[in-house]
């Protein structure tokens, strides 16, 4: 090719390509004036409707009144975890994130439009009443909860500390309608339980939210482990329904070495995209073997913390499929102190899947014996009565020291000592635990 020749080829290609931008350029420019012009004329629709309900309408309305419920609606329609936040609503999540706040303790969500039941927290009035991840609220005090938002759910399950609220309760898996009649309490959550040896050097911690103070005591609580002379963990993420993501994140930084990736964030925006990764260069916990407990209410943060270890080769998972929860919402505070709950992305595990509508399958699927689950009515029962047991025993041990009489140890002690002991011995005959541990030793074998 002559050199001639080659300067029209390259001049002509490079005019091919300048017109081929400029040809995208303009049609981005007017894909996005279609976009604002047909913004425009919905505005339009909107504002000739606002204006007809507030000249037409049999009673005045308050312009504040239309505005919300606006607003309610435009967010409800976009995803069941986008909500409009009144300023006491605004308030009232401000005020879960601290671990203290008042109604039944249940996460819950809208799952094929129906008020679906993330996760019950424990120890509270939702736990104690028998409620099961996954369990259907039908009615509310005898009213429907067809076409209800979360919004409209929680505002109806909150109230006074003491009232009471009846659900009507629908158990796909059993086939059951319940009826249940709940007493509202202050709900104080402690996010890490159950802190001890099972067997061989195997610890044991239950994380049950992801909180602003959880990393500080699941970081404590690994520290008592190590004290005790733990060299693996078996760590249950049952029934957590999630919470703060930074939190998720902290605490999976704990057995991830630096550089390798906890999760990645996708959003419409690609300049709002994160990948998350491990910054932890000498953790203390890095080399010990894991196993990750999950079920259907694990949900959203223990999703991404039990994704994370199992994608890294970190951890073996067992259990049942997780809920489901992979959508990440931004809390926008309004100028008036309501505020915006949005869907603002996605997060993927480090293998790049999204497991939001399909949930995370463990490496062991167990299911669970029913008569393990403390949520189960009989499990209920029994509490009940051993609670009695104790308030008789607790009177005994105060009248014998209130005789002189020396004690080995103080009631408080004591007691501790026998729900610590109670717990053992319930983990131990757990299925689903007993497979960790078998797990974990078999490890332990291969290693030496």
């Amino acid at each position: 090719m002559s050199s001639k020749v080659k300067k029209i080829f390259i001049a002509s290609t490079c005019l091919l390509i300048i017109l081929s931008l400029t040809r995208f350029a303009i049609c981005e420019v007017e894909k996005k004036d279609k976009l604002a012009d047909d913004l425009y004329s919905q505005i339009e629709l909107f504002s000739y409707a606002l204006t007809t309900v507030q000249a037409a309408y049999v009673e005045e309305p308050s312009s504040k009144d239309l505005i919300y419920g606006s607003l309610k609606g435009m967010l409800g329609s976009l995803d069941p975890h986008s909500q409009f936040l009144s300023p006491e609503d605004f308030k009232d999540l401000k005020t879960e994130t601290e671990g203290k706040f008042g109604g039944l303790g249940i996460e819950i969500s809208i799952r094929d439009n129906l008020l679906t039941v993330i996760s019950p927290i424990e120890d509270t009035p939702a736990w104690k009443a028998g409620i099961k991840p996954l369990d259907k609220i039908v009615k509310i005090d005898n009213v429907s909860t067809k076409d209800i938002t979360l919004s409209e759910a929680v505002k109806k399950l909150r109230g006074e500390p003491g009232s009471t609220v009846n659900l009507t309760i629908f158990r796909e898996s059993e086939g059951k309608i319940l009826e249940l009649t709940i007493t509202r309490e202050i709900i104080h959550i402690r996010d890490v339980k159950d802190v001890m040896i099972l067997d061989d050097n195997i610890g044991y911690i239950r994380l049950t939210e992801f909180r602003e103070d959880s990393y500080k005591e699941f970081r404590k609580g690994l520290e008592t482990l190590k004290e005790k002379g733990a060299d693996s963990l078996i760590l249950d993420l049952r029934n957590n329904p999630g919470g703060l993501l930074n939190v998720a994140i902290e605490i999976t930084q704990e057995f991830l070495p630096e550089g390798e990736v906890i999760v990645s964030t996708k959003s419409r925006n690609p300049s709002q995209n994160n990948i998350s990764k491990s910054s932890n260069k000498n953790g203390a916990f890095l080399s010990w073997p894991m196993a990750v407990l999950i079920n259907e209410g694990s949900a959203s943060g223990s999703e991404i913390l039990a994704g994370a270890l199992k994608d890294n080769k970190r951890a073996i998972t067992i259990g049942t499929k997780s809920f489901g929860k992979g959508s990440v919402q931004s809390v926008i505070p309004l100028p008036d102190g309501a505020g915006l709950k949005l869907t603002t992305s996605k997060y993927y595990t480090p293998s790049d899947i999204s497991i939001h509508g399909i949930g995370i399958q463990p490496d062991i699927t167990i299911e669970a014996k029913v008569e393990n689950l403390a949520t189960d009515e009989k499990a209920a029962e029994a509490k009940k009565a051993e609670e009695i047991f104790n308030n008789v025993e607790n009177k005994t041990v105060a009248d014998k020291a209130s005789d002189g009489k020396t004690a080995e140890k103080k009631p408080e002690a004591a007691e501790q000592d026998k729900k610590d002991s109670e717990a053992k011995a319930k983990l131990l005959d757990d299925n689903q635990v007993q497979a960790a541990l078998n797990v974990l030793k078999g490890i332990k074998i291969y290693k030496k």
